[in-house]
């Protein structure tokens, strides 16, 4: 899915933001950075979508993957079709 329009929620010193950067970089999907920290009226949008924390990743059409949830966004992206969405809730926990 090269073509997804792909949008970031991010705040300033935010690891898991920075992680699920890295890992759209990583494959090399085009995105747009929304920093909440620099910027209010991007956390008024995410307010309006009753969304109070970041990251917040908006892949098409789809629900909003909160947090840095590696597989549902590789799933998402339509880079790995073979993934159970549980396995996301561990996976970056520590890492």
């Amino acid at each position: 899915m090269s073509n997804a329009q792909v949008i970031i929620y991010v705040s300033d010193n935010s690891p898991q933001s920075e992680k699920v950067v890295k890992l759209i970089e990583e494959n090399n999907m085009q995105y747009t950075i929304r920093n909440v920290s620099q910027n209010s009226d991007y956390m008024k949008e995410l307010q309006s979508k009753e969304i109070y924390g970041t990251p917040a990743t908006f892949i098409n059409d789809q629900q909003p993957i909160l947090g840095y949830q590696k597989n549902k966004i590789k799933y998402a992206l339509g880079i790995d079709d073979n993934i159970s969405h549980y396995s996301s809730l561990f996976d970056g926990f520590g890492k």
